[in-house]
């Protein structure tokens, strides 16, 4: 069952983010479907780690509103596919860009083997328990040696008290080792980066700003204003830290592959 903050945070908010785009204008569609976590330098590091090219097929898995995908869309020129398990953002996605979306669980993907040639996870892997489960079926989908984009929120090495309703933020030792149970070997990481430029900033709080003008009473807006508040309060603590990863997957008949287990 999905926790209520996430439901929340990725469908109630989501559906209102699109109204407010069709008010507002289509130039706020990417900044504010990208949702606070993806940034145009931490999508153009995933896209040139990935090697994003013209007509490849692109799994966003958890995508959300759709944002990192049509921006992958418009700058590269791959296909994407978004996997999103929360309707209302799903048909955010689908009402903003136009985008294929496939309602389904990232641990039940209908897609065939090796059917794939790229995936991204963003801002999803932190919130699934079961890690494990949800990389080997992104590794079933994927071609041999094909890249995939993660964005997580990692955890320091203290245990963290009292997490945001529905997060499960792994440690670093925790990611490395979920990631090769899974079959992916880890290639490059880094931190997000910081800087957002002023235009894009601008344009998602416009959208945050008539979101909360309209619906700040609505009980869903309270519980996604507090799950983002205590995010804020443990970055600021230290006790988490937003990471970018590019991995690529093991060929099927590796020694360590997710069949081997």
């Amino acid at each position: 069952m999905t926790a209520p903050g996430m439901v929340a945070e990725f469908d109630d908010v989501a559906a209102w983010t699109a109204e407010a785009v069709e008010q507002l204008g289509v130039e706020h569609a990417i900044p504010a479907a990208c949702r606070g976590s993806s940034s145009p330098a931490a999508l153009a590091w995933l896209a040139e780690a990935c090697e994003l090219s013209p007509g490849a097929r692109l799994l966003d898995v958890g995508a959300g509103s759709g944002g990192p995908a049509a921006w992958a869309a418009s700058r590269f020129g791959v296909r994407p596919i978004l996997l999103e398990a929360m309707p209302s953002a799903g048909r955010a996605a689908s009402k903003l860009f136009g985008l294929p979306v496939l309602t389904a669980d990232g641990r039940h993907i209908p897609l065939g083997n090796e059917s794939v040639e790229v995936a991204w996870c963003l801002g999803v892997l932190c919130t699934v328990e079961d890690k494990v489960a949800l990389l080997r079926e992104i590794h079933r989908v994927l071609v041999p040696r094909a890249s995939l984009g993660l964005l997580v929120v990692v955890a320091g090495d203290r245990p963290i008290r009292r997490p945001p309703d529905g997060n499960h933020f792994p440690t670093q030792t925790e990611l490395e080792d979920v990631l090769d149970r899974s079959g992916f070997d880890l290639v490059e990481q880094i931190e997000r980066p910081a800087a957002v430029p002023l235009s894009w900033t601008r344009r998602a709080a416009a959208v945050a700003a008539h979101i909360s003008a309209r619906h700040h009473t609505h009980p869903a807006y309270t519980l996604a204003n507090s799950q983002g508040t205590r995010l804020t309060s443990l970055f600021a603590q230290g006790q988490l830290s937003i990471q970018l990863l590019h991995a690529v997957a093991r060929v099927p008949n590796d020694r360590r592959s997710p069949a081997a287990g």
